[in-house]
């Protein structure tokens, strides 16, 4: 687990890059395995906004554990 955090914190752009279109494509299949009636444009518009939003909750989260972790990992740290 520690080489994977060391890994990602190494190649942040890779990593967000990666999940950004993984989820890209992940969408693309999953919609077009639900044999939907959408033009490949509109999946394609569907896929992006898919992608946006789970790459904003993991650069979140990615914020939220860098400030966790930068504060000590408790919440109770004296100034």
């Amino acid at each position: 687990m520690d080489s994977l955090q060391s890994w990602v914190s190494q190649h942040k752009l890779t990593s967000i890059g990666t999940i950004w279109a993984t989820a890209v494509g992940a969408s693309m299949a999953y919609t077009g395995a639900k044999r939907a009636p959408f033009k490949p444009s509109l999946r394609l518009i569907h896929a992006r906004m898919h992608a946006q939003a789970l790459t904003l909750a993991v650069l979140s989260g990615a914020a939220l554990y860098h400030h966790y972790e930068k504060s000590g990992g408790d919440h109770n740290h004296q100034n």
